[in-house]
């Protein structure tokens, strides 16, 4: 692992920490140092590497794509965290989060979700641990995700439209947040990216570093020891890109984060505090906190990970912004050329290399490919006519 852990009081750099109500903080302590106990034991770590392979399905494939190489005249290698159970990479996290409110007691699973992806992958957890699960989602998302909504409440789960504010991913992490204070006793809030209150982006990342050692391990042996030249994901909360990019920060790889344009949290965003977390905000003079747009129901979140703002004002990432008409190309472009239909998400990395390849010709680039296309097939439908 070549991403160093945060502080003692939980930043990176100057990012990140613990903004939490005062009866928050026993929660937060008490859930990082059973964190810390768990990553320790090795039984834990057995229980966790045995579930991602037997019932995640890990390690997932790195596929080279020789069609849309071709056509981009880049060297494209995806890594296929779409071909998990549940469809993305939400499981890697979830498994090990559920695995540690077990440890810790708890009875019932909180989540919030925009996609629905964090959403499903709870509720799976939640059936397979016996555990009770309540999904927080906006209601906006529950429209334009309904086969997901369907899927949650199919494996037991109860879904809360979230109603205040934009009724997006932003909404939906305030009301689980509130649920947590009001039922801390026997609920552990299994949150679904690198954001929130210290210990979860650390512990997140942790959870997803699984992409980046295998990805490290499969470039290894296509590239003869080597490693690609630029790794890139797309960033909401930014768990998937964290997860590949702490397998290459080591390396002299370029990593690059792609954010949706009208959720440029790095992009547009300046540093304040939002869900328990000093990041940067899409924020406006008065400090309030800016409604984000993405065509992507998983990416509308008006801020990101504190991590990868440490990266991005240290320089090790960048960040680069793409347009809904950009991603709806994408999407299209990897279906077409290699049978392959991303989620809206991940199309967001593919948008950017597409409109950059001039500038990455010759080059190669891994593209962590995070969720497959099916929840998205009827938005696009509508979307395409």
């Amino acid at each position: 692992m070549s991403l160093p852990e945060p502080s003692t009081s939980g930043r990176f750099g100057e990012f990140g920490g613990r903004f939490v109500p005062e009866t928050l903080v026993p929660a937060c302590l008490e859930l990082e140092k059973a964190f810390r106990s768990a990553w320790a034991d090795p039984t834990f770590r057995g229980e966790l590497d045995a579930l991602l392979a037997d019932y995640a399905g890990r390690p997932s494939p790195l596929t080279e794509c020789h069609r849309l190489s071709e056509e981009l005249g880049v060297r494209m290698l995806l890594k296929r965290e779409d071909l998990n159970h549940t469809g993305s990479h939400k499981i890697n996290n979830v498994l090990g989060q559920a695995l540690l409110a077990r440890r810790m007691g708890k009875t019932r699973l909180v989540a919030e979700t925009g996609a629905g992806q964090h959403g499903v992958a709870s509720a799976t957890a939640a059936a397979l641990l016996g555990m009770e699960c309540m999904v927080y989602m906006g209601e906006v998302d529950m429209q334009r995700q309904a086969l997901n909504v369907f899927r949650m409440r199919l494996l037991g789960a109860e879904v809360v439209p979230a109603m205040s504010g934009s009724r997006t991913l932003k909404d939906a992490v305030n009301e689980a947040m509130r649920d947590w204070v009001a039922t801390v006793e026997s609920t552990h809030y299994c949150l679904g990216s690198v954001m929130g209150p210290h210990p979860y982006p650390w512990m997140v990342r942790e959870f997803h570093t699984v992409i980046g050692t295998e990805s490290r391990q499969q470039c290894a042996e296509l590239l003869d020891g080597g490693v690609p030249d630029v790794v890139t994901a797309c960033v909401g909360g930014g768990s998937n890109a964290i997860g590949i990019f702490s397998g290459f920060a080591d390396t002299e790889a370029e990593l690059v984060g792609v954010e949706p344009a009208g959720g440029a949290a790095v992009g547009r965003g300046v540093p304040g505090v939002v869900h328990g977390m000093k990041s940067y905000l899409m924020q406006d003079e008065f400090g309030q906190v800016q409604e984000a747009h993405s065509i992507s129901a998983g990416l509308d979140y008006p801020g990101v990970g504190p991590e990868h703002s440490h990266l991005a004002s240290i320089g090790r990432a960048r960040y680069e912004q793409v347009t809904d008409a950009e991603v709806i190309d994408a999407f299209q472009l990897l279906s077409r050329t290699e049978g392959i239909i991303p989620a809206l998400e991940p199309a967001h990395a593919l948008a950017w290399v597409s409109r950059d390849r001039a500038a990455l010709a010759g080059r190669t680039v891994l593209l962590n490919l995070s969720g497959r296309g099916d929840k998205d097939v009827a938005q696009m439908m509508d979307v395409l006519g």
